[in-house]
């Protein structure tokens, strides 16, 4: 199976857990001519979501960021994982981890066609370089 491994940066946004907010945010970073390698949204309770956004240079993110008054997190680290779509092709990332105990905290994978698939894994920062080691990255 023919895959890659590499590491990421990206941070996050707290936004009100309402329609059209994600929209919003997603207009200025194409505005910005900023490619998003990954993203990724979910409410984390309390009428908030997270929106994780990845891409080769946060810098433009931030910048942005500071421009429309958004609540940002520091940058942080995960993996994004592209590969062969087939059978177990998620699995043997995650038994890596498993085998080295390290805990995964997110994982987040789709079909991307013509078999190939993609995927975005977070560990707790403390974890990341044994597991940048254990999977190659």
């Amino acid at each position: 199976m023919a895959y890659t491994v590499r590491k990421m940066k990206y941070c996050y946004i707290t936004v009100n857990h309402r329609a059209g907010a994600c929209d919003r945010i997603l207009e200025q970073i194409k505005a910005a001519g900023i490619n998003l390698l990954a993203f990724s949204g979910f409410p984390t309770g309390g009428g908030k979501a997270q929106v994780d956004l990845v891409a080769e240079r946060l810098n433009g993110i931030q910048k942005l960021a500071k421009q429309n008054g958004w609540k940002i997190s520091k940058v942080k680290k995960g993996f994004l994982i592209r590969g062969s779509d087939e059978v177990g092709a998620v699995e043997k990332h995650v038994r890596k981890l498993a085998r080295a105990n390290i805990n995964v905290t997110a994982a987040d994978a789709v079909s991307a066609g013509k078999g190939r698939y993609g995927m975005i894994l977070w560990v707790k920062q403390k974890d990341f370089n044994r597991a940048a080691r254990a999977l190659g990255a």
